[in-house]
């Protein structure tokens, strides 16, 4: 409850004290789960919605909309956005962190536009990473096991004369297959390698500075369903092997003029390259340049102010499956904020209100307001409301995509038809997606060793991603929508067609509890449950208003259910002993229209034993997944990949700091 927190309000204060539903994930929270990637960790956080869709693939969303190409979840670190304007998702397999390295997590379930901009829909997550002063000295971990094969990160601090300090780091990670449903092995193992450095440097008592970078290279196996390319279009396993690359640099100036005011500035450049041979090739540079000013008003307000600009160009080779018309694109971001946060009863009732201009060149301007009240009637409980509007953006798939997906031609019934594939296309004039969302929440500590956090939202949707026929049949030619001149959107075959459009809308609702409850000195539980109900309908000319079922094809979905029990033991002799029980309701149908990617509800267990001969050395035994050989937790619907399950995996993990 007194963490500080830094991403609600772009300004440090309380978690008891923040008006959204947020969650912090510490390090020792990494450390003890024994997770080993950046998305698994999210998992540890209530309301978040992870699901492993192969050996390097994740699907992670809050508050519904789960896809692998979720698009309404803003994901940082330390303030850089990770997400790509091709889908306006993350790459989750290139963020092979060293979790280490990671002071912690912060997310927010709901929207956080009115700071973050577009995308900050559904939630925003901000991985912090050390200073550089924290992490002096050597550190080597070397894990291994049935599903890491090879785990490998060395990490070196030291000083920079009297005023820096700084880190640089290596990291190596093996991965093996997973398991297919029959229990074969599934192709899908990756290997890694990152390396990067930070630079902490202290100008007086009033600069700070910060440099930064990172760079990756590695390769993933995936199988795809795919199609061939000339008649008929039979569809084919084709196992591949994609390649990625990439590196960022981050800058940062802050300048402290008191202790209500501040100035931070902050340029970062990211670049990447990835060749998928079955889809695509994509080569994307963006720059990214902001700036936050914070002005004590009096003594009652708080006003932040600020602003930024972004650049994406990329340059995307296609394939007969996916390709992009235009092939070459830069696209641009202006946006600025403003946010007051008004005392109105000291140390009792704050209101907070702002809003956060963006210009894009998809959909043009964008406004998204919110207004945030947090009541503290007593030191050790808060309620708070938040009423707040987020857009989604388009993105390249939105505007510029071809999917080609599956045949549907020659049709006995239909003989003078040429062969055809179902196609799915971009729309050049897709709106952005909007959220309109209210949200309370109440947080207790009614004893020291016990804390509760409820959260309860209703959100409204308008604009969703949703198909209709392209072009629309007519009483003349009730067949228009199936033959496209070949060459069209830059893929030859005959197709049956749907364009991306704006004719979707819905709602959710929900609840999300956590508890945290220090039952003893070396005994600690913590439990999360979440309730989610997803609404999505279709507006007359939308293809699912004809047919009845592509809506989480196209948006995803959700568990209605999702439960959690954690426990944390320090036991005698310098032994830890851990684990977690997780339940996770299930995608499967209820109804003709609840999800186009079924997978059954799982119960799981992971469990952690570790053991501090002396106070440098760590030794552990990790085992994930251990109900059940393997379970099944997303197939995705949009791309053929092939579906694979979560196998039953244990690894052993040496730390050593030196």
């Amino acid at each position: 409850m007194n963490l500080q927190v830094t991403t609600v309000s772009r300004t440090p204060q309380k978690v008891s004290e923040s008006a959204a539903a947020i969650f912090v994930i510490t390090q020792d929270d990494i450390r003890r789960s024994g997770f080993t990637s950046l998305a698994d960790t999210l998992r540890l956080a209530p309301g978040m919605d992870v699901a492993q869709i192969s050996g390097h693939q994740w699907a992670v969303s809050a508050r519904g909309f789960n896809d692998q190409f979720s698009n309404k979840l803003l994901v940082m670190i330390d303030g850089r956005s990770i997400y790509t304007p091709l889908f306006a998702g993350v790459y989750w397999d290139y963020e092979n962190l060293m979790l280490e390295d990671i002071e912690r997590i912060e997310v927010i379930r709901g929207p956080g536009a009115t700071l973050w901009g577009a995308n900050a829909v559904n939630g925003v997550i901000n991985v912090i990473t050390k200073n550089s002063a924290d992490t002096q000295g050597g550190l080597l971990t070397t894990s291994g096991g049935s599903a890491e094969i090879a785990s490998e990160a060395l990490r070196y601090g030291g000083k920079l004369g009297a005023s820096g300090t700084y880190r640089v780091y290596g990291k190596f990670d093996d991965h093996a297959d997973s398991a297919s449903p029959d229990g074969g092995t599934a192709h899908d193992a990756w290997r890694l390698g990152r390396g990067g450095f930070r630079i902490d440097w202290a100008g007086g008592e009033q600069n700070a500075f910060v440099f930064a970078g990172d760079a990756y290279a590695g390769r993933f196996d995936i199988t795809y369903t795919n199609l061939l390319s000339s008649p008929p279009y039979t569809p084919y396993l084709d196992p591949v092997t994609a390649l990625a690359s990439g590196g960022d640099l981050l800058g940062r100036w802050t300048h402290i003029y008191s202790d209500r005011s501040d100035l931070a500035v902050e340029a970062t450049y990211n670049q990447t390259h990835r060749m998928d041979p079955a889809v695509l090739t994509e080569d994307r540079k963006t720059f990214d340049l902001d700036a936050q000013y914070r002005l004590g008003v009096g003594d009652r307000q708080n006003l932040t102010l600020g602003g930024g600009y972004r650049v994406s160009a990329d340059e995307i080779g296609g394939t007969f499956h996916v390709s992009f018309d235009p092939a070459q694109r830069a696209d641009q971001l202006f946006s600025a904020f403003a946010q007051d946060e008004i005392t109105l009863v000291d140390k009792r009732l704050t209101l907070t209100v702002g809003t956060k201009f963006e210009h894009n060149d998809y959909s043009g301007f964008e406004l998204q307001p919110s207004g945030r009240l947090a009541w503290t009637p007593g030191g050790r409980q808060t309620v708070w409301a938040a009423v707040s509007r987020a857009v989604r953006t388009p993105s390249r798939v939105d505007s510029d995509v071809r999917i080609n997906q599956t045949p549907v031609f020659p049709n006995p019934t239909l003989p003078f038809l040429p062969p055809a594939v179902s196609s799915t296309f971009g729309n050049p004039n897709f709106q952005s997606e909007k959220l309109m969302a209210y949200e309370v929440g109440y947080r207790v500590q009614p004893l020291e060793t016990l804390s509760f956090d409820v959260a309860a939202f209703y959100n409204v949707y308008d604009d969703l991603r949703g198909p209709n026929l392209y072009p629309a049949p007519t009483p003349d030619n009730p067949f228009a929508f199936v033959h496209v001149a070949p060459g069209q959107y830059g893929a030859p075959p005959a197709n049956v067609g749907v364009t991306l459009s704006n004719l979707l809308y819905g709602e959710t609702y929900g609840v999300e509890v956590g508890a945290n409850w220090q039952w003893t000195d070396w005994w600690r539980w913590r439990g999360a449950y979440t309730f989610l109900d997803l609404q999505i309908h279709a507006r007359p000319g939308s293809t699912d208003a004809q047919t009845g079922g592509f809506e989480a094809m196209y948006e995803g979905d959700g568990p209605a259910h999702q439960f959690s029990l954690r426990s944390a033991m320090d036991l005698p002799h310098d032994f830890e002993w851990d684990f977690t029980v997780r339940y996770v309701g299930d995608l499967a149908p209820t109804g003709p229209t609840r999800a186009s990617s079924p997978a059954p509800a799982y119960l799981t267990l992971d469990a952690r034993l570790a053991w501090r001969p002396t106070r440098r050395l760590e030794l552990s035994v990790d085992g994930q997944n251990l109900i059940e050989p393997r379970h099944a937790e997303f197939h995705p619907p949009v791309l053929a990949v092939q579906s694979t399950d979560v196998p039953r995996s244990v690894y052993g993990k040496l730390t050593w700091h030196f």
